[in-house]
């Protein structure tokens, strides 16, 4: 049922109206035995996130199945996403909104695509953005083909393996087939990129993620001089843009790109999608951008309005001088980003971005007090690796058996840290929560 709040004023002019006095005048025909003469006795006030965990108790209570508590990260993250956000994204002229495809239509969606970019590009940095794409991993794929277009007639670049193993493994299916060569960069033992092994000749781009899917915050600003020492493009991947709000943005430490997954910003997981993929970068490249790019101009009457400035695929030029076959935008997750950004604020995604980053602190504290260590001592953010006295699969397998999901076994991906456990902690979780994931690892 909907909740409709009235202020004051407006319930003495609807009281005005029926020629009532006051809300007791409005309930005298039912019977002084039958009405509540005393006020309710509620609890105190709840922010949104309280509310949330004390109705979801009150559902267990009542029978309902207890909901496992999860500690996964690694590219998909639980925030809590305003209600308010979830009630304007509903609305019609923006859930049925359709992608844009010629420069004079759908006022209302090119300018909520404009107000993304706009913010985007605030958040990374850099001075353009896109109108979004799949995902962070086609993201990047197509961040490395730009690059390769830029440099000409250069075919090599490199990828920090300490990148998302599933981007790595799309930029594969993007790169190899072309006969372009991607070389592989070890991560060094404080789990960040190793540069020594950077290949010295035919360089077109060096790509790292930050933070990267250990959790480590790279640096960006030595990463972005080895690349441009030998005149290459820095790009930078991401999964966690939340992070941004209390680490310097890639563009301000020297990348030229920017890309990678936003459903972190308003975007329910959704059981794996659909998520949104971020884009931005330095204006000077902005013809070889893939997919839209939204502007701002003026009418022949002076008003403010919004065009398709920029598409670069086959349907509006030539197909030689398309610059990728992105057929669709993601408007709908877009514009929820969008609204995310502007709810929460500069000031709310620091704090929100700090809240992120001490409760993995303290997290990071319980374990080792517990006897686990910590795999890699680069600064994190809401995620980390501890290395267990035991087999990583044996001990998730254990907790997901008493309702909780306590991270990711990295072994799946890296068989050298088969007893190494990638987990990830954000806002939704407490104090409580955080220590009964440390007792359940450990025991």
């Amino acid at each position: 049922m909907r909740y409709l709040p009235h202020t004051d004023s407006e319930i003495q002019d609807m009281l005005q109206v029926i020629g009532a006095e006051s809300l007791d005048d409005l309930f005298s025909p039912i019977g002084q035995a039958c009405r509540r003469t005393s006020a309710l006795n509620l609890p105190q006030p709840m922010t949104e996130w309280e509310l949330d965990r004390h109705m979801a108790v009150l559902a267990e209570n009542m029978g309902h199945s207890q909901q496992s508590m999860s500690f996964l990260g690694a590219g998909s993250y639980d925030h809590y996403i305003p209600a308010s956000l979830k009630h304007l994204v509903s609305r019609s002229e923006f859930y049925t909104a359709y992608t844009p495809y010629q420069p004079e239509v759908s006022q209302g969606t090119l300018q909520a695509i404009f107000e993304y970019q706009t913010l985007a590009s605030r958040l990374l940095g850099l001075e353009i953005s896109n109108a979004s794409m799949y995902d962070g991993a086609s993201a990047l794929a197509e961040a490395l083909l730009m690059a390769l277009r830029i440099s000409k007639k250069k075919s090599t670049v490199a990828l920090s393996t300490a990148i998302h193993p599933h981007y790595r493994q799309v930029v594969a299916t993007y790169l190899q087939p072309m006969g372009f060569h991607i070389v592989d960069i070890p991560w060094g033992k404080d789990g960040r990129t190793d540069l020594s092994h950077l290949p010295q000749d035919d360089l077109a781009a060096v790509a790292v993620q930050s933070p990267n899917f250990f959790g480590c915050i790279e640096d960006l600003s030595r990463i972005a001089q080895a690349a441009h020492d030998q005149k290459s493009l820095c790009i930078t991947a991401f999964t966690e843009p939340l992070a941004y709000g209390l680490v310097p943005s890639p563009g301000s430490q020297g990348a030229d790109i920017a890309c990678g997954e936003g459903q972190s910003l308003g975007i329910a997981q959704s059981f794996g999608g659909p998520g949104l993929g971020m884009f931005c970068s330095l204006k000077k490249y902005m013809r070889n951008l893939p997919g839209r790019l939204v502007g701002q101009t003026q009418d022949d009457q002076g008003n403010r309005g919004f065009v398709l400035t920029l598409a670069t695929r086959e349907q509006h030029i030539r197909r030689e001088k398309a610059t990728s076959n992105i057929c669709s935008n993601q408007g709908l997750c877009a514009t929820m980003a969008a609204m995310y950004l502007a709810s929460v604020g500069g000031t709310g995604l620091r704090e929100l971005a700090r809240l992120n980053r001490d409760k993995a602190e303290y997290t990071k504290n319980a374990f080792t007090s517990a006897g686990c260590s910590l795999s890699f001592p680069a600064p994190t953010f809401n995620e980390f690796v501890i290395q267990l006295p035991r087999d990583a699969e044996e001990a998730f397998c254990q907790c997901t058996e008493k309702g909780i999901v306590p991270g990711l076994p990295l072994g799946r991906y890296y068989p050298q840290l088969s007893d190494h456990l990638l987990v990830c902690t954000t806002e939704t979780k407490s104090k409580q929560d955080l220590d009964n994931l440390v007792k359940e690892v450990c025991s």
